[in-house]
């Protein structure tokens, strides 16, 4: 199935591959329907070593698949070789593998010749819900998460569940911190399907896991194409996402597992700026727990506040944070530094 959105800023297809999403994973069937011939793909050692025969043939770029792998220096290395391989404007640059890949060939594109066309072939659940949709891209400045970056869209994304067959558990976690936040912030039933089940229930179901994925989507592109370049509704995606920047890098945690533990931070803020309720942050914590998600970590309020004070939605002594009014239902409040601290030092506390 394929789908196109439009952006402001452009158009993405949307391509479901749904032939056997348990057999072996097909790209090649993207590089007939583009009739893809100058072509370089960037993967990560990971995804290039698990896939290598679908890899032979092409041009490929590997980076490791670290966090760290996220900044400046990538950026020019990844430059270098892209010259040296002959690559011009007319080259389209695939990113294939998780977020990591993602926002670095998101970026890379953005800015190589001032610009080429790229497309995503995520294959984590967390790139696939979340990391490749919306045209953010970015890499990170020391500790400081994405700072550098664009919001440019991809021609295309290819999603593939075949990929999703090789992830370790940690992943399939990682990427459902996200389908949380999507249900926290704009979608209660979500939210109680989510309750009813498990990550075996939708590991094991292709369809369903599908279906998952399509709803996760088309709640991030409904806000995008409304508010591309956030300056609006687009900051609520954002729900524990504001202290995971701050923590990731410090902990070198997951990206779903800070995510997990933001979003618990956030519903103690929600507590006292929107009056929650106690019994909604309760809810919360017992989906992330379901799902195999961290609701407590030892942390440093002090210099995660620090890294905070830095964060892109800063504004003089305010940050605007995402906070809950209730499941499904959320809001951008402009919240003092003291304010974030206090919570962060409460969270600390009993940790």
């Amino acid at each position: 199935m394929q789908q196109s959105v439009s952006f402001p800023s452009g158009k993405v297809d949307y391509i479901f591959y749904r032939k056997d999403a348990y057999s072996r994973p097909s790209f090649e069937q993207l590089m007939h329907l583009y009739h893809l011939q100058n072509v370089v793909i960037v993967t990560d050692e990971h995804v290039a070593k698990m896939y290598e025969p679908l890899l032979k043939g092409h041009k490929t770029l590997v980076v490791p698949p670290l966090e760290s792998s996220k900044d400046l220096h990538t950026i020019g290395a990844l430059s270098r070789q892209l010259l040296d391989l002959g690559a011009d404007r007319n080259t389209l640059l695939i990113g294939m593998g998780g977020g990591v890949v993602t926002d670095i060939v998101g970026f890379l594109a953005s800015v190589y010749m001032r610009g080429v066309s790229f497309g995503f072939i995520p294959t984590t659940l967390l790139g696939m819900v979340d990391a490749a949709v919306g045209g953010k891209n970015g890499v990170n400045l020391g500790l400081n998460k994405n700072l550098i970056g664009t919001i440019t869209q991809p021609k295309f994304i290819f999603y593939d569940t075949a990929f999703l067959q090789t992830l370790p558990n940690i992943e399939w976690s990682n990427g459902f911190a996200e389908i949380i936040k999507y249900a926290c912030i704009f979608d209660s039933q979500l939210f109680d399907e989510l309750s009813a089940n498990n990550i075996s229930h939708y590991k094991d179901d292709s369809e369903v896991l599908i279906s998952l994925i399509e709803r996760c989507v088309a709640w991030k592109n409904k806000t995008v194409t409304e508010d591309e370049k956030e300056t609006g509704v687009r900051k609520l995606l954002n729900f524990g996402h504001t202290a995971a920047h701050a923590i990731e890098n410090m902990y070198e945690l997951p990206h779903g597992k800070a995510v997990a533990i933001g979003m618990v931070i956030a519903c103690m803020l929600s507590e006292q700026i929107t009056h929650l309720g106690k019994d909604a942050t309760v809810r919360v914590k017992a989906l992330l727990q379901l799902y195999h998600l961290p609701v407590s970590h030892a942390i440093n309020a002090a210099k995660a506040m620090e890294i905070l004070k830095a964060d892109k939605k800063r504004k003089g002594d305010h940050i605007d944070y995402i906070v809950l009014e209730k499941i499904g239902q959320a809001a951008v409040r402009p919240l003092p530094f003291d304010v974030i601290e206090n919570a962060l030092k409460e969270y600390a506390s009993h940790n």
